[in-house]
């Protein structure tokens, strides 16, 4: 293999880096001990920056797609060389580093630990985010020489770790100086979004990187919390909380009517009656509604109702009729009603009153 290698690196005098990946932000062109013969053609690509490296020193960048060949009048740092300046063809040892100048998207950043932070509304909270951010390389010789070094092939996954932790740091900073309530944040995504970019833009020039975008996606409370937030947010869509009470005794009595539950099912509803009665009978008081006045007690038995004079009276029971029957007050053709009668009837006529006439003398005849 390493012979093949050999031969094909004194046929071939085209440099070039076609990406097949998704990931590769610097690609080492490979050629046999590093030789690369005088006058070979260098292809460099849309969204591509090719770096000339002789003998450890970064010489010349080639910003431009385009093809170029490599000669003292392309290269013009390398015209001190003596191979280079007396124009021989023998291959000289140099490298050549293609730096992908596209966007790379969708790297991802979250917070490993609750932030803590004081609301003005709930107080201490502790908030969790994450998102997504896309990083583009802004200067490829800083990038070379702070970051890739002498990798062959270098990915973004190899620094994208420690991006991420850049971004939280940052955004966490950021985050607690804007003093955003935590109902309002979702509102101000975008806004937090941009000024992040900002505020991080010098700690990515260091390492010739730049974030092309940044995007807030979620910013959550720890379960517990939302769990209670739902509940004070369930509190304020029912709005009237006795109304709320009465349709669920309402429904509950109506279910328990469709279950035959014998007395246990019957006690239920009964109960959740009066609980009703008494929820409607507060909820009057409370808003200062009349209340209608109860009817009148149905008499007891032995108790009679009396006209007396046209008017009723009553209702009196036995002991309180005696007195009236010897005081001259109640007779034989005093119409008299209790519940149960069809009609008013004179005392003397109801059966049960006969034993009140028995011990009175009968009227005095007229004078």
């Amino acid at each position: 293999m390493a012979l093949w290698d050999k031969l094909f690196g004194e046929l071939v005098d085209i440099v070039e880096w076609v990406d097949d990946t998704r990931d590769t932000m610097v690609y080492r062109f490979q050629r046999y001990n590093n030789q690369i013969k005088y006058g070979a053609k260098l292809i460099v690509r849309e969204s591509q920056v090719a770096a000339f490296i002789n003998e450890g020193t970064l010489t010349d960048l080639f910003l431009f797609p385009g093809t170029y060949t490599l000669e003292t009048k392309n290269l013009p740092l390398l015209s001190t060389l003596q191979g280079w300046k007396h124009g021989f063809e023998s291959p000289f040892k140099s490298e050549v580093y293609f730096v992908s100048m596209r966007t790379f998207t969708d790297r991802k950043w979250g917070t490993k630990n609750p932030i803590m932070l004081r609301d003005p509304e709930f107080g201490p909270v502790r908030l969790r985010a994450f998102g997504s951010f896309a990083i583009q390389v802004k200067d490829p010789a800083t990038f070379l020489k702070q970051v890739v070094g002498t990798s062959g092939r270098f990915s973004v996954e190899q620094i994208g770790e420690q991006l991420r932790d850049m971004v939280v740091s940052r955004f966490a900073d950021v985050l607690g100086e804007s003093k955003i309530p935590i109902l309002d944040l979702a509102s101000n995504y975008d806004e937090l979004g941009k000024f992040i970019t900002s505020r991080i833009e010098h700690d990515f020039d260091q390492f010739g990187l730049k974030v092309a975008a940044l995007y807030v996606e979620n910013i959550s409370l720890p379960p517990e919390v939302e769990a209670a937030l739902d509940k004070r947010t369930s509190m304020g869509i029912i709005g009237n909380l006795q109304a709320y009470t009465q349709y669920q005794a309402a429904t509950a009595m109506q279910d328990a009517a469709k279950n035959p539950g014998g007395s246990a099912g019957a006690g239920i509803g009964m109960g959740m009656g009066m609980a009703i009665g008494q929820q409607i009978t507060q909820g009057q008081q409370a808003s200062g509604q009349p209340q209608a006045a109860p009817p009148p007690l149905p008499p007891q038995a032995g108790q009679y109702y009396v006209a007396v004079q046209g008017q009723q009276a009553g209702p009196f029971d036995v002991a309180a009729l005696q007195i009236k029957v010897r005081g001259g007050e109640l007779t034989r053709e005093s119409l008299v009603w209790r519940q149960g009668m069809g009609q008013w009837t004179p005392a003397g006529q109801v059966p049960e009153m006969a034993s009140l006439f028995a011990a009175s003398p009968p009227p005095l005849p007229p004078k």
